[in-house]
Parts: C-alpha cells; sequence; structure tokens
C-alpha cells in the first residue's frame, strides 16, 4: 500500500494536529494516569488469555484457539492507538505526520475489520458445536480451524485497504486540525481541499457493510444455537449450551452497541463529542472487558487463568533464587 501522499498536497501538507481531549493540563495529566492505566490492564488481561490457552493443553481446542488469536488481536488493537493518545497527552504540540496518520487509520480499522470477522467466526464455531455435535469434530479439524484464523486476519486487513489508498490520495491543503484522538476517516475526508463523494461513499459502505453483515451472520448463528437449545430433553444440557455462548454473546453486544452508533447510525458524524466518546469506548474499554468477561463466565479459563498464575510465580521464585545464588 503506498499511503505516501504525491502531488500538490505534499508540500502543503506534511503532518496533521490530533486536537484529542482540549482540557486543562491537569485533566490531561488525569486522562493520561486513567488511560496508562486501562492500556496496562488490557495488555495483562489479554496477554494472560494468550498464555493460558497456549500453555493448557485442555484449551487446545477450536473455541480457545480462536479466543487465543482474539486476545491478541485486542492488544494489537490498542496499539494501533492508545500509545500515541498517551504521548499526546503529555506533550503540547499534538502532531502526527502524514504518513503516520494514514499508517494508524489503516490499521485501526483493519483491526476493527478483523475484529467482525472473528467474532462471526466464534458464533459459527459455537453454532455448529451445538447444532451438529456429532459431526464438530470431523467438520472444525485442525487444519480448518487453522484456515478459518488465517482467513479472518487476511480479510480483516484486506478489506478497508481501498479505501484509506482513496482517503489518502485526496488533496489536503490546509487547515490541518483533526478533532479527534486518532485518525478517523470522517474528520479526515472533512478536511480534504476537493470533494470526495467516491472516497466518502466506499469508506461508508465497506463500514457499514462489515458491521451489518457480520452483526446479521452472528444473529443467525444464535437463533439457529437458541432453536436447537430448545430442543434439549434437560434443563441442565440447555443451561450448559447457552453457558458457552454467554461470554461470546456478551462480547458482541458490548462491540456491536458501540461501533453501530459511531459507523452507521445517521448522523453521527454530526457531534465532534459522540465520535470521540464511541471510539474511546470500542478502542480501549471494550478491549479492558473482554478478557474479564471470558474469564468470569468459564470455569475452564478460570482453571487455566489459575494454573498460569501459579507457574508465573514458580518461575519468579525460581528466577528470584537464582539471582540471590548468583550475587553470593
Amino acid at each position: 500500500m503506498n499511503i505516501s501522499a504525491s502531488g500538490s498536497h505534499t508540500e502543503s501538507m506534511s503532518e496533521f494536529i490530533l486536537l484529542g481531549f482540549p482540557c486543562s493540563q491537569e485533566f490531561q495529566i488525569i486522562l493520561f494516569m486513567l488511560f496508562s492505566v486501562i492500556y496496562l490492564l488490557t495488555l495483562m488481561g489479554n496477554g494472560a488469555i494468550i498464555c493460558s490457552v497456549y500453555w493448557d493443553q485442555h484449551l487446545h481446542t477450536p473455541m480457545y484457539i480462536l479466543l487465543g488469536n482474539f486476545a491478541f488481536l485486542e492488544i494489537c488493537y490498542v496499539n494501533s492507538t492508545v500509545p500515541n493518545t498517551l504521548v499526546s497527552l503529555l506533550l503540547e504540540t499534538k502532531a502526527i505526520s502524514f504518513t503516520g496518520c494514514f499508517l494508524q487509520l489503516y490499521f485501526f480499522f483493519s483491526m476493527g475489520s478483523t475484529e467482525c470477522f472473528f467474532l462471526s467466526a466464534m458464533a459459527f464455531d459455537r453454532c455448529l458445536a451445538i447444532c451438529r455435535p456429532l459431526h464438530y469434530a470431523t467438520i472444525m479439524t485442525g487444519q480448518h480451524c487453522f484456515n478459518l484464523v488465517i482467513s479472518c486476519w487476511m480479510c480483516g486487513f484486506l478489506w478497508y485497504l481501498v479505501p484509506v489508498i482513496f482517503i489518502s490520495q485526496l488533496p489536503f491543503c490546509g487547515p490541518n486540525v483533526i478533532d479527534h484522538f486518532v485518525c478517523d476517516s470522517g474528520p479526515l475526508l472533512t478536511l480534504s481541499c476537493a470533494p470526495a463523494p467516491i472516497s466518502k461513499l466506499v469508506s461508508y459502505t465497506l463500514s457499514s457493510l462489515i458491521i451489518l453483515l457480520s452483526f446479521l451472520f452472528i444473529l443467525i448463528s444464535y437463533a439457529l444455537v437458541l432453536y436447537a437449545v430448545l430442543q434439549l430433553p434437560s434443563a441442565s444440557s440447555r443451561h450448559k449450551a447457552f453457558s458457552t455462548c454467554g461470554s461470546h454473546l456478551a462480547v458482541v453486544l458490548l462491540f456491536y452497541g458501540t461501533i453501530m452508533v459511531m459507523h452507521v447510525s445517521p448522523g453521527s458524524s454530526h457531534s465532534t463529542l459522540m465520535p470521540k466518546i464511541m471510539t474511546l469506548f470500542y478502542a480501549m474499554i471494550t478491549p479492558l472487558f473482554n478478557p474479564l468477561i471470558y474469564s468470569l463466565r468459564n470455569k475452564e479459563m478460570k482453571n487455566a487463568l489459575r494454573k498460569a498464575l501459579e507457574m508465573c510465580k514458580i518461575s519468579l521464585k525460581l528466577f528470584g533464587s537464582k539471582s540471590r545464588r548468583s550475587a553470593k
């Protein structure tokens, strides 16, 4: 992808100013501390899920392999925007280079698209496990699971490539102030010196399609799950089936509830505060809650996390004893 500015707008526009959160320096320091805590907890929580899935042999199943990749995706997702946001809160100048802005735009939207594909894949996995339990092992083999994971990553990173290329080729001759804390397509399109109806149409259409189609697929999957569960004879079987889907369904509602307001709801771009709040929620808060939701509602994940913590304690003790021996 060639996102370097070319032509006339290279000379007049070499950087953008991310306005971020226009408030007093004292309040920006408070935001920095709050966002830093959220960022560290997100990395630790999702990192713990990855380690648990990797270390625990009982979790080497398609459901948890998808979950491990999803946790890794969340780490990449927050790293695409949060570090730059934290730095800008401490600096008076909120500048970001032209190339850096479009790289952030590409990775931020690619991660979001990949998340939609992974949530759909996880819904498909649960639907297959509950609706076709006898054929699940033969359908969702290790190779098929691997292909599904690779497809989610590839489709996610290809989905928003064309809009980013289109927007990066628009003429930007000033002003260069983006009233946001991330490089978003909406503010960038408003800064263009020339009308860009095709870029706007492509960007809005692809954003809406990935959100609505993936959400519709998940709804259909859970409709089939609900129908299959209601056919089960015992209440305990129904409760067990619902419990395996509860965590994923909670994450789906949390993610799509905020992202639809941001990218699908008509008129969502007219307010300057609402996009910031919604972006802040699904870019920072949702990745923080996801590991909590999965670990609190899943007994196998709780046991795996407990084992991972015990292994970390043992490793720290061994490391400490070796350090004391070497010091002596």
